[in-house]
């Protein structure tokens, strides 16, 4: 299936279900959510790395016009839809300022693994733990996919967009996991140096072992 979507590339990247709050200032974007918010259609968010933009994004709706400033400016509230990937870049629609582009939308495959699934959800937690971060994801476990967590696993924007391009769910979860599993021991180790620093200066009761350095 293909279909057209007006685009608004942006240096993020956008998931499914995720809830996004703009504020549009562009002559052209702001003609593209008006058109969008009166037809009641969605618009597509292809991420830009390196000032380039990629294949691949993700379909949002508009949920509200927060507000509309003097100026025309825009605060908008908007919701992740279908990731589509982009087969024809449009650079020119009769009278509109914005882009669109011929677009398909891979077919998301849910092959979830439990066993994974609950590892990964111990890691976040614990990587959560080791940063002091507080994260209420607001749904239970079993209703939870890679997308509700990937924003809160330390990744880049690059690596946020490799995950992004993860068509089966049992790929992005063994992603995550890899992941978390190379980052956390960094940071214990940066948590073991600053205790460390923190001991310089301080009296410290020596064994007699510690003092020649033996084992």
């Amino acid at each position: 299936m293909t279909n057209f979507i007006p685009i608004f590339p942006l240096n993020i990247v956008v998931f499914p279900d995720e809830q996004l709050n703009l504020h549009i200032f562009e002559p052209r974007y702001k003609q593209l959510i008006t058109d969008c918010y009166e037809n009641k259609k969605q618009f597509g968010i292809p991420t830009v790395l390196k000032n380039s933009m990629t294949d691949f994004g993700t379909s949002v709706d508009i949920l509200s016009i927060e507000k509309i400033h003097e100026n025309g400016e825009m605060d908008i509230k908007t919701k992740g839809n279908r990731i589509f990937k982009i087969i024809e870049p449009i650079n020119f629609i009769p009278d509109k300022l914005y882009h669109g582009a011929i677009v398909t939308y891979p077919e998301n495959i849910l092959d979830s693994i439990p066993m994974k699934w609950n590892s990964l959800l111990e890691l976040i937690r614990y990587f959560h733990e080791l940063l002091e971060v507080k994260k209420d994801y607001k749904k239970a476990n079993d209703h939870m996919q890679t997308y509700d967590i990937a924003h809160h696993a330390g990744l880049s924007l690059e690596q946020e967009y490799e995950f992004l391009c993860l068509l089966k769910e049992s790929q992005r979860q063994e992603f995550l996991h890899q992941h978390l599993k190379k980052t956390i021991p960094t940071i214990v180790e940066l948590q073991n140096l600053k205790k460390r620093i923190e001991m310089n200066g301080h009296f410290r009761k020596l064994s007699i072992n510690e003092e020649n350095n033996e084992v």
